[in-house]
């Protein structure tokens, strides 16, 4: 049997981050593992360039095995990169922290390796049971002709709309206050706001059920 752990919004936790990754490997207790991220590693924590390369470790050590989705806080970043958006609203998002964190006074500073990683990130990762995504979808859409701006953006109406997507949407990107992931009939929310004092979170998932098996939660 084949373990999922699908880890939301880190937003440059760390600590928080290498102490999950423990979890989840003494839960697998030797079987084969898969971890899917779902986006926003940068912005607002302590260390965002920590995370990116804790995340590109884990892809070194676990080809195939480590699936890294866009958040709407790296498609930010890169839209200052290409000059394709002004900077103030992403510094005001947590951009500031994540300059400070690589030791760059501007977006056009940050090291060449992290705006390819930035860019390799995938909008969707589809397991035939699962659609995991950063922010979620538009309902009225297939899967397949979703816009990207809703794949990392969308709330509503994704939130409260309870119709099946024929997958269970495992997404981020609203923080839950409560600490608890929102799991729905058609979605799940593990966005537990680890930025915000809230604990990082992550889904158990296995290969023979859709619905999780269980949380692993650290503060």
């Amino acid at each position: 049997m084949t373990m999922t752990y699908a880890i939301g919004d880190i937003h440059g936790s760390l600590r928080m981050l290498r102490a999950l990754i423990a979890r989840c490997r003494q839960h697998a207790g030797g079987r084969p593992m898969t971890f899917v991220f779902l986006g926003d590693y940068i912005d607002r924590g302590p260390d965002s360039a920590g995370v990116v390369r804790a995340v590109m470790d884990l892809q070194s050590e676990m080809p195939d095995r480590v699936v890294a989705l866009k958040g709407n806080h790296e498609a930010m970043a890169l839209d200052v990169i290409d000059g394709t958006a002004p900077a103030d609203f992403w510094l005001t998002q947590g951009g500031a922290e994540t300059l400070r964190s690589y030791g760059a006074d501007s977006a056009g500073k940050l090291p060449e390796d992290l705006v390819r990683w930035l860019r390799s990130l995938r909008l969707y990762y589809d397991d035939g049971r699962r659609f995991f995504v950063h922010a979620g979808i538009d309902p009225k859409q297939p899967l397949d002709a979703q816009s990207k701006h809703d794949l990392i953006w969308i709330r509503e109406p994704f939130l409260s709309d309870g119709r099946d997507h024929g997958r269970l949407i495992v997404h981020g990107h609203t923080p839950l206050t409560d600490g608890a992931p929102d799991l729905r009939g058609n979605r799940l929310n593990l966005d537990t706001a680890a930025v915000f004092g809230g604990p990082l979170t992550a889904a158990i998932f296995t290969d023979t059920e859709t619905k999780p098996s269980g949380f692993l939660q650290v503060e």
